[in-house]
């Protein structure tokens, strides 16, 4: 069983940054794939970006080139630094651990999903 908590949210203006953490425990992830979702009222729950096991990250493409997914086995942690923010970027998001996972930017295939943080940002 791995219990995953996020933390970092908050209220910020358009074009600040954030820093969200998602801190595990259990068991080590660190050969687990980890991920950042989203999911704003009245909408599906989105990929927003994942980190696999060995390193490789992927993004969805309104993020990237603004948010960084960033995985600390030593902590068993994965952060997701978000710049440049925008009102679209408003939803809860959640992290997500899984294993195995093949494809990184998608939910069903996670085992695990922490209970989310509020992102708010106003125009």
């Amino acid at each position: 069983q791995v219990h995953l908590v996020e933390s970092g949210g908050g209220y910020v203006q358009a074009g600040h940054s954030l820093r969200l953490s998602c801190a595990a425990s259990g068991r080590a992830v660190e050969s687990w794939a980890l991920g950042w979702f989203r999911q704003a009222p009245g909408q599906e729950r989105n990929f927003v970006a994942g980190v696999s096991w060995n390193g490789h990250t992927i993004y969805e493409d309104s993020v990237k080139g603004r948010f960084t997914i960033v995985r600390d086995n030593a902590k068993n942690t994965v952060e997701l630094q978000m710049n440049s923010l925008k009102p679209g970027d408003t939803a809860v998001y959640y992290c997500a651990a899984g294993t195995p996972v093949r494809h990184i930017h998608y939910a069903d295939e996670y085992d695990y999903w922490g209970q989310g943080t509020q992102v708010t940002v106003s125009s």
